[in-house]
């Protein structure tokens, strides 16, 4: 594996926006540099490369770890929050349902209370009902005796009128 190097461009001083004396300092900063890179032995950039890897990666691999597992609990969490979501959700229909039984109780209630007074009244006007009846046989009944007794007077008076004797 080699180290990609990039070549760097000059620009002139009239059309960079930095001074000169920053852009010279610069160009023999990345000329030193490149130099320096010429002279660096392949094998010693592959050693440096595996060392590097070799001190970061366990705990690269460590956190790579600990991050998948941090996802699995956080999936667990959001499983977990949705089904006490969830809950919640029935817990509210529950009283709602509650509500109803509660409410469907008193018209019940409600109901029972105008099946008692309706029975009670239906009580009433059946012996009402019974009363004029009676009532109305009593006068019928007074009124046929009335028209009875009158009659009976009638023909007592009828009785009571001379007739005349007949001639033989």
């Amino acid at each position: 594996m080699e180290p990609e190097v990039k070549e760097h461009k000059e620009t002139s001083p009239m059309t960079s926006p930095v001074n000169n004396n920053h852009s010279i300092e610069s160009n023999l900063t990345y000329s030193s540099l490149s130099e320096d890179l010429a002279f660096v032995d392949n094998e010693v950039v592959e050693k440096l490369t595996e060392g590097l890897i070799s001190h970061y990666l366990p705990d690269l691999q460590h956190s790579k770890l600990a991050l998948q597992e941090l996802t699995q609990n956080q999936v667990i969490l959001l499983d977990t929050l949705e089904q006490e979501i969830t809950k919640f959700g029935e817990c509210n229909s529950l009283l709602d349902i509650n509500a109803l039984f509660t409410e469907a109780k008193y018209y019940h209630n409600k109901l029972v209370n105008i099946r008692k007074e309706m029975m009670m009244l239906h009580e009433k006007t059946t012996k009402l009902k019974k009363r004029a009846l009676k009532l109305q046989q009593q006068k019928h009944k007074e009124a046929l005796e009335r028209e009875q007794q009158r009659e009976k007077e009638l023909e007592r008076e009828r009785q009571l009128i001379a007739k005349p004797a007949k001639r033989k």
